[in-house]
């Protein structure tokens, strides 16, 4: 990799400072040797994805960046039905694939499970960190087994779906990083204490799977349950995305820096839906100042029973079970963001380059030259004023590095 690369250069927010240290191995070896040679320097170490879920300030990183160039997907199982009407296939892919690359390359063997997923940048090692979930699925529904080499015991292990602890946009692998939500541990962050290596998913073998999520249900017209082409479902997912601006900008691929990580012919494809010309472009290709965001910026709150009677007539309430046991309400951070007075498009400046989306209050975005800096001015405004509003704190889905957003 070139020198002098910069956060703003590999996120899809496109803010962020220079990189001490950037390593870009290309075998399982290089990959623990890389975090290994940061650990044994007392280096901090940051496992990069996509850059789709990575605030970084504008000082930059006096640590280690490693991004994981292997990108193998290998099917385990043969891909064909079996006797007795099992059909679960094994597909396992290196942590460094582009997560839809992953999809497409599933969707295309007829494998159902994670096609609610696409669309969704990063890549198949962050996916089980964050636990990505959209209309109706979550990644965690579809994993086997991670392997990861323990930092700590510096060995290598498989964690079964169990032992990756997963729960709402987590994992205990990202359990590992904060010692409270969003106020990063000492010791192991801004990357787990387990680093993944590999995936091992479990999937359906057939075309047709089941339209969980009632939006998704509304673009295809259909009830929630009905049984569609997994093609269909995923063609109304990359719809849905891109009427919010929630697809990335696909044009970040053709950049030095973005080089390789991606397959060419998902390029194209990416690039003639966001530019109106595919049928998941939903007739928004004037939305891509609206991609250059971490997707999704606050998590959805999980209040307890005394605060989730706090919130006012109408704020969406979802009962949710606890991974240790008990019950909570989810509400809606979008909701919250908007009744506490910051519209689609607000900007805390009038000329400020930092935005919420145009389409949608939960993305903050760089319209163009904002800072690091801008993003966390404006994130603070919006937490300051959902919690003066409604007494509820906005934890940050995106792992923040060198800004205080907890």
């Amino acid at each position: 990799m070139s020198e002098g690369i910069s956060f703003a250069d590999i996120t899809t927010i496109g803010v962020g400072g220079g990189i001490s240290h950037f390593v870009e191995p290309r075998t399982r070896v290089g990959v623990i040797e890389a975090v290994e040679d940061a650990d044994a320097h007392r280096r901090q170490v940051c496992m990069l994805g996509g850059g789709s879920n990575l605030l970084v300030g504008d000082a930059g990183f006096d640590g280690t960046v490693v991004r994981d160039a292997r990108r193998t997907m290998v099917v385990l199982d043969e891909a064909a039905p079996v006797e007795n009407g099992q059909d679960l296939v094994r597909v396992n892919a290196e942590a460094g694939c582009n997560w839809d690359d992953f999809v497409v390359f599933c969707v295309g063997l007829g494998l159902v499970g994670i096609e609610g997923l696409s669309g969704i940048p990063g890549t198949v090692g962050a996916s089980v960190v964050q636990n990505i979930g959209a209309y109706g699925q979550e990644v965690s529904q579809s994993v086997e087994s991670v392997e990861a080499w323990d930092r700590e015991r510096k060995i290598t292990t498989h964690l079964t779906a169990s032992d990756m602890g997963f729960s709402y946009r987590g994992s205990a692998l990202k359990s590992s990083m904060y010692r409270l939500p969003g106020v990063p541990a000492q010791r192991y962050f801004p990357s787990p204490r387990y680093i993944v290596l590999s995936v091992t998913f479990v999937l359906h073998h057939r075309s047709i799977s089941t339209v969980g999520n009632a939006q998704l249900a509304s673009a295809l017209s259909c009830a929630v349950g009905a049984r569609m082409d997994a093609d269909r479902i995923r063609s109304a997912v990359l719809g849905i995305r891109a009427a919010k601006g929630m697809l990335e900008d696909a044009h970040r691929y053709e950049t030095e820096a973005m080089a390789g990580t991606k397959r060419a012919e998902n390029i194209r494809a990416a690039l003639r839906h966001q530019d109106g010309e595919g049928p998941a472009s939903g007739g928004h290709s004037g939305l891509r100042s609206d991609r250059h965001s971490c997707g999704s910026f606050f998590m959805n709150p999980i209040l307890g029973a005394d605060q989730a009677r706090l919130l006012p007539d109408g704020a969406p309430r979802f009962a949710v079970s606890l991974p240790g046991g008990g019950e909570a309400v989810k509400t809606s951070a979008a909701w919250l963001i908007d009744h506490a007075g910051f519209h689609r498009g607000f900007r805390v400046g009038p000329t400020d380059a930092a935005a919420l989306s145009s389409v949608h209050t939960l993305a903050l975005t760089n319209l163009g030259g904002a800072r690091a800096s801008d993003i966390a001015r404006l994130a603070g405004t919006v937490q300051d004023g959902v919690e003066k509003a409604f007494h509820v704190h906005l934890v940050p889905e995106p792992v923040v590095v060198g800004l205080d957003l907890a």
